[in-house]
């Protein structure tokens, strides 16, 4: 099957439609890539077939893999000699002020477990007192070594610190007895005496002092790093990248963050959808579903039934390929035209029911945005929004598509208004009303990945203009004047709630420059 341009102007749905882009057409090589492992049509036959028993379906999603933490207690009790400097400073200087700390440490790693929002193993806490055990713990199965750098050499500090995992150092100033390292932690561990960073995988910001919430968003951040790698997401139309900027996205994305496309071709997606439409068992079910959600409070409908019963079909085949590949992530590409005579419906009612259900699911399959949508899913373990900005103006901007999660917070549906998708004006799309007063993330990546751009904003309006459906007027936290001139790519992310530190810290693990618009807000 081929792809019809449907606009020249590139908008919204339209997608990778643009003239310019010479990946608009479908190839169908780069399609069928990766089909082999799914089966061309096991899927709809195994699933979906119309006779033999038949279940309803039972989606369970993928949960965020757990970050595991060892802490580490770096100490060496000093021996008192005659006549010399025989005790380096800190307040560790006893078995029994050791003892004391391992208690300390106990009690604020039980309270950082606790505030944890995201899955997280905290491994016993282990000793190092010399350079030999330092390197064994190095060894060790987790993804973070939390150091507590209460004093001993910088030769036990390196021996811990493997360049291939995260380290983060822990020194006290006033939460307990004073460490060593609160004097030498820069000077000696990290800059090796001289003036340049020389510590591989270690840097200032992770070096942290007294606060064990300062540990907590790190390893919120780290999370959102580990559940990003070496991430299968399912690729409807193959990868791609919007406009000339965007073709290399695909390559960039799978080079920065190991992502796996697993792609299935529009030919494999058709006798899918057909199957499923033909399995009555199915069908009965999906419609019960959709009258049900029709009939939810704060969904209000403008649009056909029956759309929105085959966006319920539609999204139980999606469902099924997520399962099939072994991943909660998604993508459908040329989802204006090319999707609407399979499954009589739009996609946009399915993805929003996706990221409702704790899935990550996006429209368009712009590998430009989709990397920070994934990392500020796994962060936030909510919703994300990918949206098509418009001019900043007066501080204020207009993020605007055709699907929007309800679910913003994680939690509570939004009231939705169910219309038709714009451009087609056909199918089934949700007006999200989102919570005015909210703060809320924002994320433009760059082309070529290599400078993201951020800003916390507040939605201030939920208006009707003749555009996507889904659609806000956010008040921008910073200078809307710096932020026209530094916009780069075309779409943005979005989710409720501020987390640009740990978008910046992630970043920097993964070699992106970041630009915090809000910072001097």
């Amino acid at each position: 099957m081929s792809h019809t341009h449907q606009s020249p102007y590139c908008r919204c749905c339209t997608s990778h439609t643009c003239p310019e882009n010479t990946s608009c057409g479908v190839d169908r090589r780069s399609f069928m890539a990766g089909v082999g492992a799914l089966g061309a049509t096991g899927l709809a036959l195994s699933a979906f077939s119309a006779t033999g028993t038949w279940k309803e379906p039972s989606h369970v999603v993928p949960e965020r893999m757990a970050i595991k933490v060892q802490p580490v207690l770096a100490y060496h009790i000093p021996q008192r000699r005659d006549q010399t400097s025989w005790r380096p400073w800190g307040g560790l200087q006893t078995e029994q002020d050791i003892a004391e700390e391992k208690q300390r440490i106990g009690r604020e790693l039980k309270s950082v477990a606790e505030k944890a929002d995201f899955p997280i193993e905290i491994l016993p806490l282990a000793d190092a007192q010399n350079a030999e055990q330092a390197a064994n713990i190095a060894k060790g199965d987790h993804d973070v070594l939390l150091m507590y750098a209460a004093s001993n050499g910088t030769d036990v500090l390196e021996a811990l610190t493997d360049p291939n995992k995260w380290t983060l150092v822990f020194v006290r100033h006033r939460s307990g007895p004073v460490y060593l390292w609160y004097e030498i932690a820069h000077n000696r561990y990290l800059r090796k005496t001289v003036d340049e960073y020389g510590q591989p995988g270690v840097d200032a910001k992770d070096v942290i002092v007294d606060n064990p919430d300062e540990i907590l968003w790190r390893l919120r951040a780290l999370t959102g790093l580990k559940n990003i790698r070496n991430k299968s997401i399912v690729a409807v139309g193959g990868p791609s990248g919007w406009g000339r900027g965007g073709q290399p996205a695909p390559q960039i994305a799978e080079d920065q963050w190991k992502l796996n496309y697993v792609n299935v071709s529009y030919e494999d997606l058709g006798p899918r959808i057909k199957a499923a439409r033909e399995n009555s068992q199915l069908v009965k079910y999906c419609h019960s579903e959709a009258e049900k959600y029709m009939k939810q409070p704060g969904i209000s409908m403008d649009t056909g039934k029956d759309f929105v019963k085959n966006a319920f079909v539609l999204n139980e085949v999606f469902k099924d390929l997520m399962a099939e590949a072994g991943t909660d992530a998604f993508t459908i590409n040329h989802c204006m035209g090319t999707i609407m005579p399979l499954s009589e419906t739009t996609a946009c009612l399915p993805l929003t029911l996706l990221n409702d259900s704790g899935y990550t699911a996006y429209c368009e399959s712009d590998f430009v945005v989709i990397p920070s949508g994934l990392l500020l899913h796994y962060i936030s373990n909510k919703p994300v929004f990918l949206n098509d900005p418009t001019y900043p103006h007066d501080g204020v901007v207009t993020l605007a598509h055709c699907t929007a999660p309800r679910k913003m917070d994680g939690e509570n549906y939004e009231p939705a208004k169910i219309l038709t998708h714009f451009e087609s004006d056909y199918g089934a799309a949700p007006k999200v009303e989102m919570k005015l007063g909210q703060k809320i993330t924002v994320i433009d990546p760059d082309f070529g990945s290599k400078r993201w751009l951020g800003f916390d904003a507040e939605i201030i309006d939920n208006p009707f203009l003749d555009i996507c459906r889904s659609q806000i007027d956010v008040q921008i936290n910073g200078d809307c004047d710096t932020l026209v001139e530094e916009t780069r790519g075309f779409h943005w992310m979005a989710c409720y709630g501020n987390y640009l530190k740990e978008i910046d810290y992630a970043l920097r693990k993964n070699g992106i420059d970041w630009l915090n618009l809000s910072a001097k807000a």
